[in-house]
């Protein structure tokens, strides 16, 4: 995208660039968002985009490069994907540092509709900037349709799965430690560090006795996940109930994936990630909660074993869930990890659309 500064763009095509920009972000708590700031003769002075809560907006991060690059920003443009937020969380106001930017006119494609970022365009206006939306306004929906469906309600969810190629998370006998390979581990660690918090069932804890942090490079993360145990009973002997009794892990005592996500939400997750067992993911999957998932085959066959998936109410292949590959510019939809691949995918309607939640 840097071999668009200085290329003149009509709006259309600054705002498709917007748009291709946002795709280099991450699911995840906060939406994938994209802005291109252009010269008062529409010639692309920065892109810019959002790469993760607590990381700048993507308003911010262009106008950031732009000014490192020594662009004059009054008078200037901006076209972003979604509505300005208007509200100060783990970064500042978006709308406020686009006034003072000295942007003379805002297009946004798609507003902003939960009630604590919303407001970003009436800041603007009552600035003096221009401001008018609704270009590509479809094409930003379907970007973050899902994230859209959940904002407000619940978390973003995320589960992730690491199976044989037939499917199965554990073999026969019970033994599971490890199907995938150390790339794969690596790699989910790195998913766990971006979640506000990561579930599993009482099953997991009593097979499995994790301890669910996060590592990088074989380090704790300075930033660790909410770890939460969902079902009646938590083993008395694990390592989590431990931690219980400490106040470091939150027991949700449920077998309803609403209840839990109501639950976790109110204690301030945004993004959670399911890592099993098969109980609670599928049961997770059969509300129709799950917006995007990491799937992670090691090029194993058992035949038999315990399935990463039980029943989800599907009767007949009318009833399906549909599932398409999403592939996000810095992370591909399918990655090579070791000797395992790992598939990035997103739920949708069976015409490709992404799905609506089920709340």
């Amino acid at each position: 995208m840097l071999g668009n500064i200085g290329q003149e763009l009509t709006d259309s095509q600054a705002m498709a660039l917007a748009l291709n920009a946002a795709r280099c972000g991450q699911r995840g708590a906060n939406p994938l968002v994209g802005a291109v700031v252009l010269s008062p003769e529409n010639r692309v002075l920065s892109v810019g985009w959002h790469r993760g809560a607590g990381t700048p907006h993507a308003e911010a991060d262009a106008l950031a490069h732009a000014h490192q690059a020594g662009a004059y920003l009054r008078g200037a443009r901006m076209l972003v994907t979604l509505e300005p937020c208007n509200h100060t969380g783990r970064t500042g106001p978006c709308s406020h540092a686009v006034a003072e930017a000295g942007i003379s006119e805002l297009i946004y494609a798609y507003a902003d509709t939960t009630a604590e970022a919303s407001g970003g365009a009436d800041y603007l206006r009552s600035r003096g900037v221009q401001v008018s939306h609704g270009l590509l306004e479809q094409e930003a929906y379907e970007l973050n349709a899902r994230w859209f469906a959940a904002a407000g309600r619940r978390p973003f969810i995320t589960a992730k799965i690491a199976s044989s190629l037939d499917g199965f998370i554990a073999a026969a006998d019970g033994s599971s430690q490890w199907i995938t390979g150390p790339e794969s581990r690596a790699d989910g660690h790195t998913l766990r560090a971006r979640a506000d918090a990561i579930l599993v069932g009482t099953g997991t804890v009593k097979a499995d006795n994790p301890q669910l942090t996060a590592r990088i490079d074989g380090q704790l993360a300075p930033r660790q996940p909410l770890r939460a145990v969902m079902g009646h009973t938590l083993p008395s002997h694990s390592h989590l109930a431990a931690e219980t009794l400490a106040g470091k892990v939150l027991h949700l005592a449920t077998r309803d994936p609403r209840i839990a996500a109501a639950e976790l939400y109110s204690r301030g997750v945004r993004h959670l990630m399911i890592e099993g067992g098969p109980t609670v993911l599928s049961a997770f999957l059969a509300a129709g909660l799950v917006d995007e998932l990491i799937w992670y085959r090691a090029p194993l066959l058992l035949g038999a074993g315990r399935a990463a998936v039980t029943d989800l109410g599907v009767d007949t292949l009318s009833q399906a869930h549909h599932w398409q590959l999403d592939d996000l510019g810095l992370q591909p939809a399918l990655r090579q990890l070791g000797a395992d691949t790992a598939t990035h995918l997103l739920l949708t309607d069976q015409q490709g659309t992404p799905a609506p939640s089920e709340r």
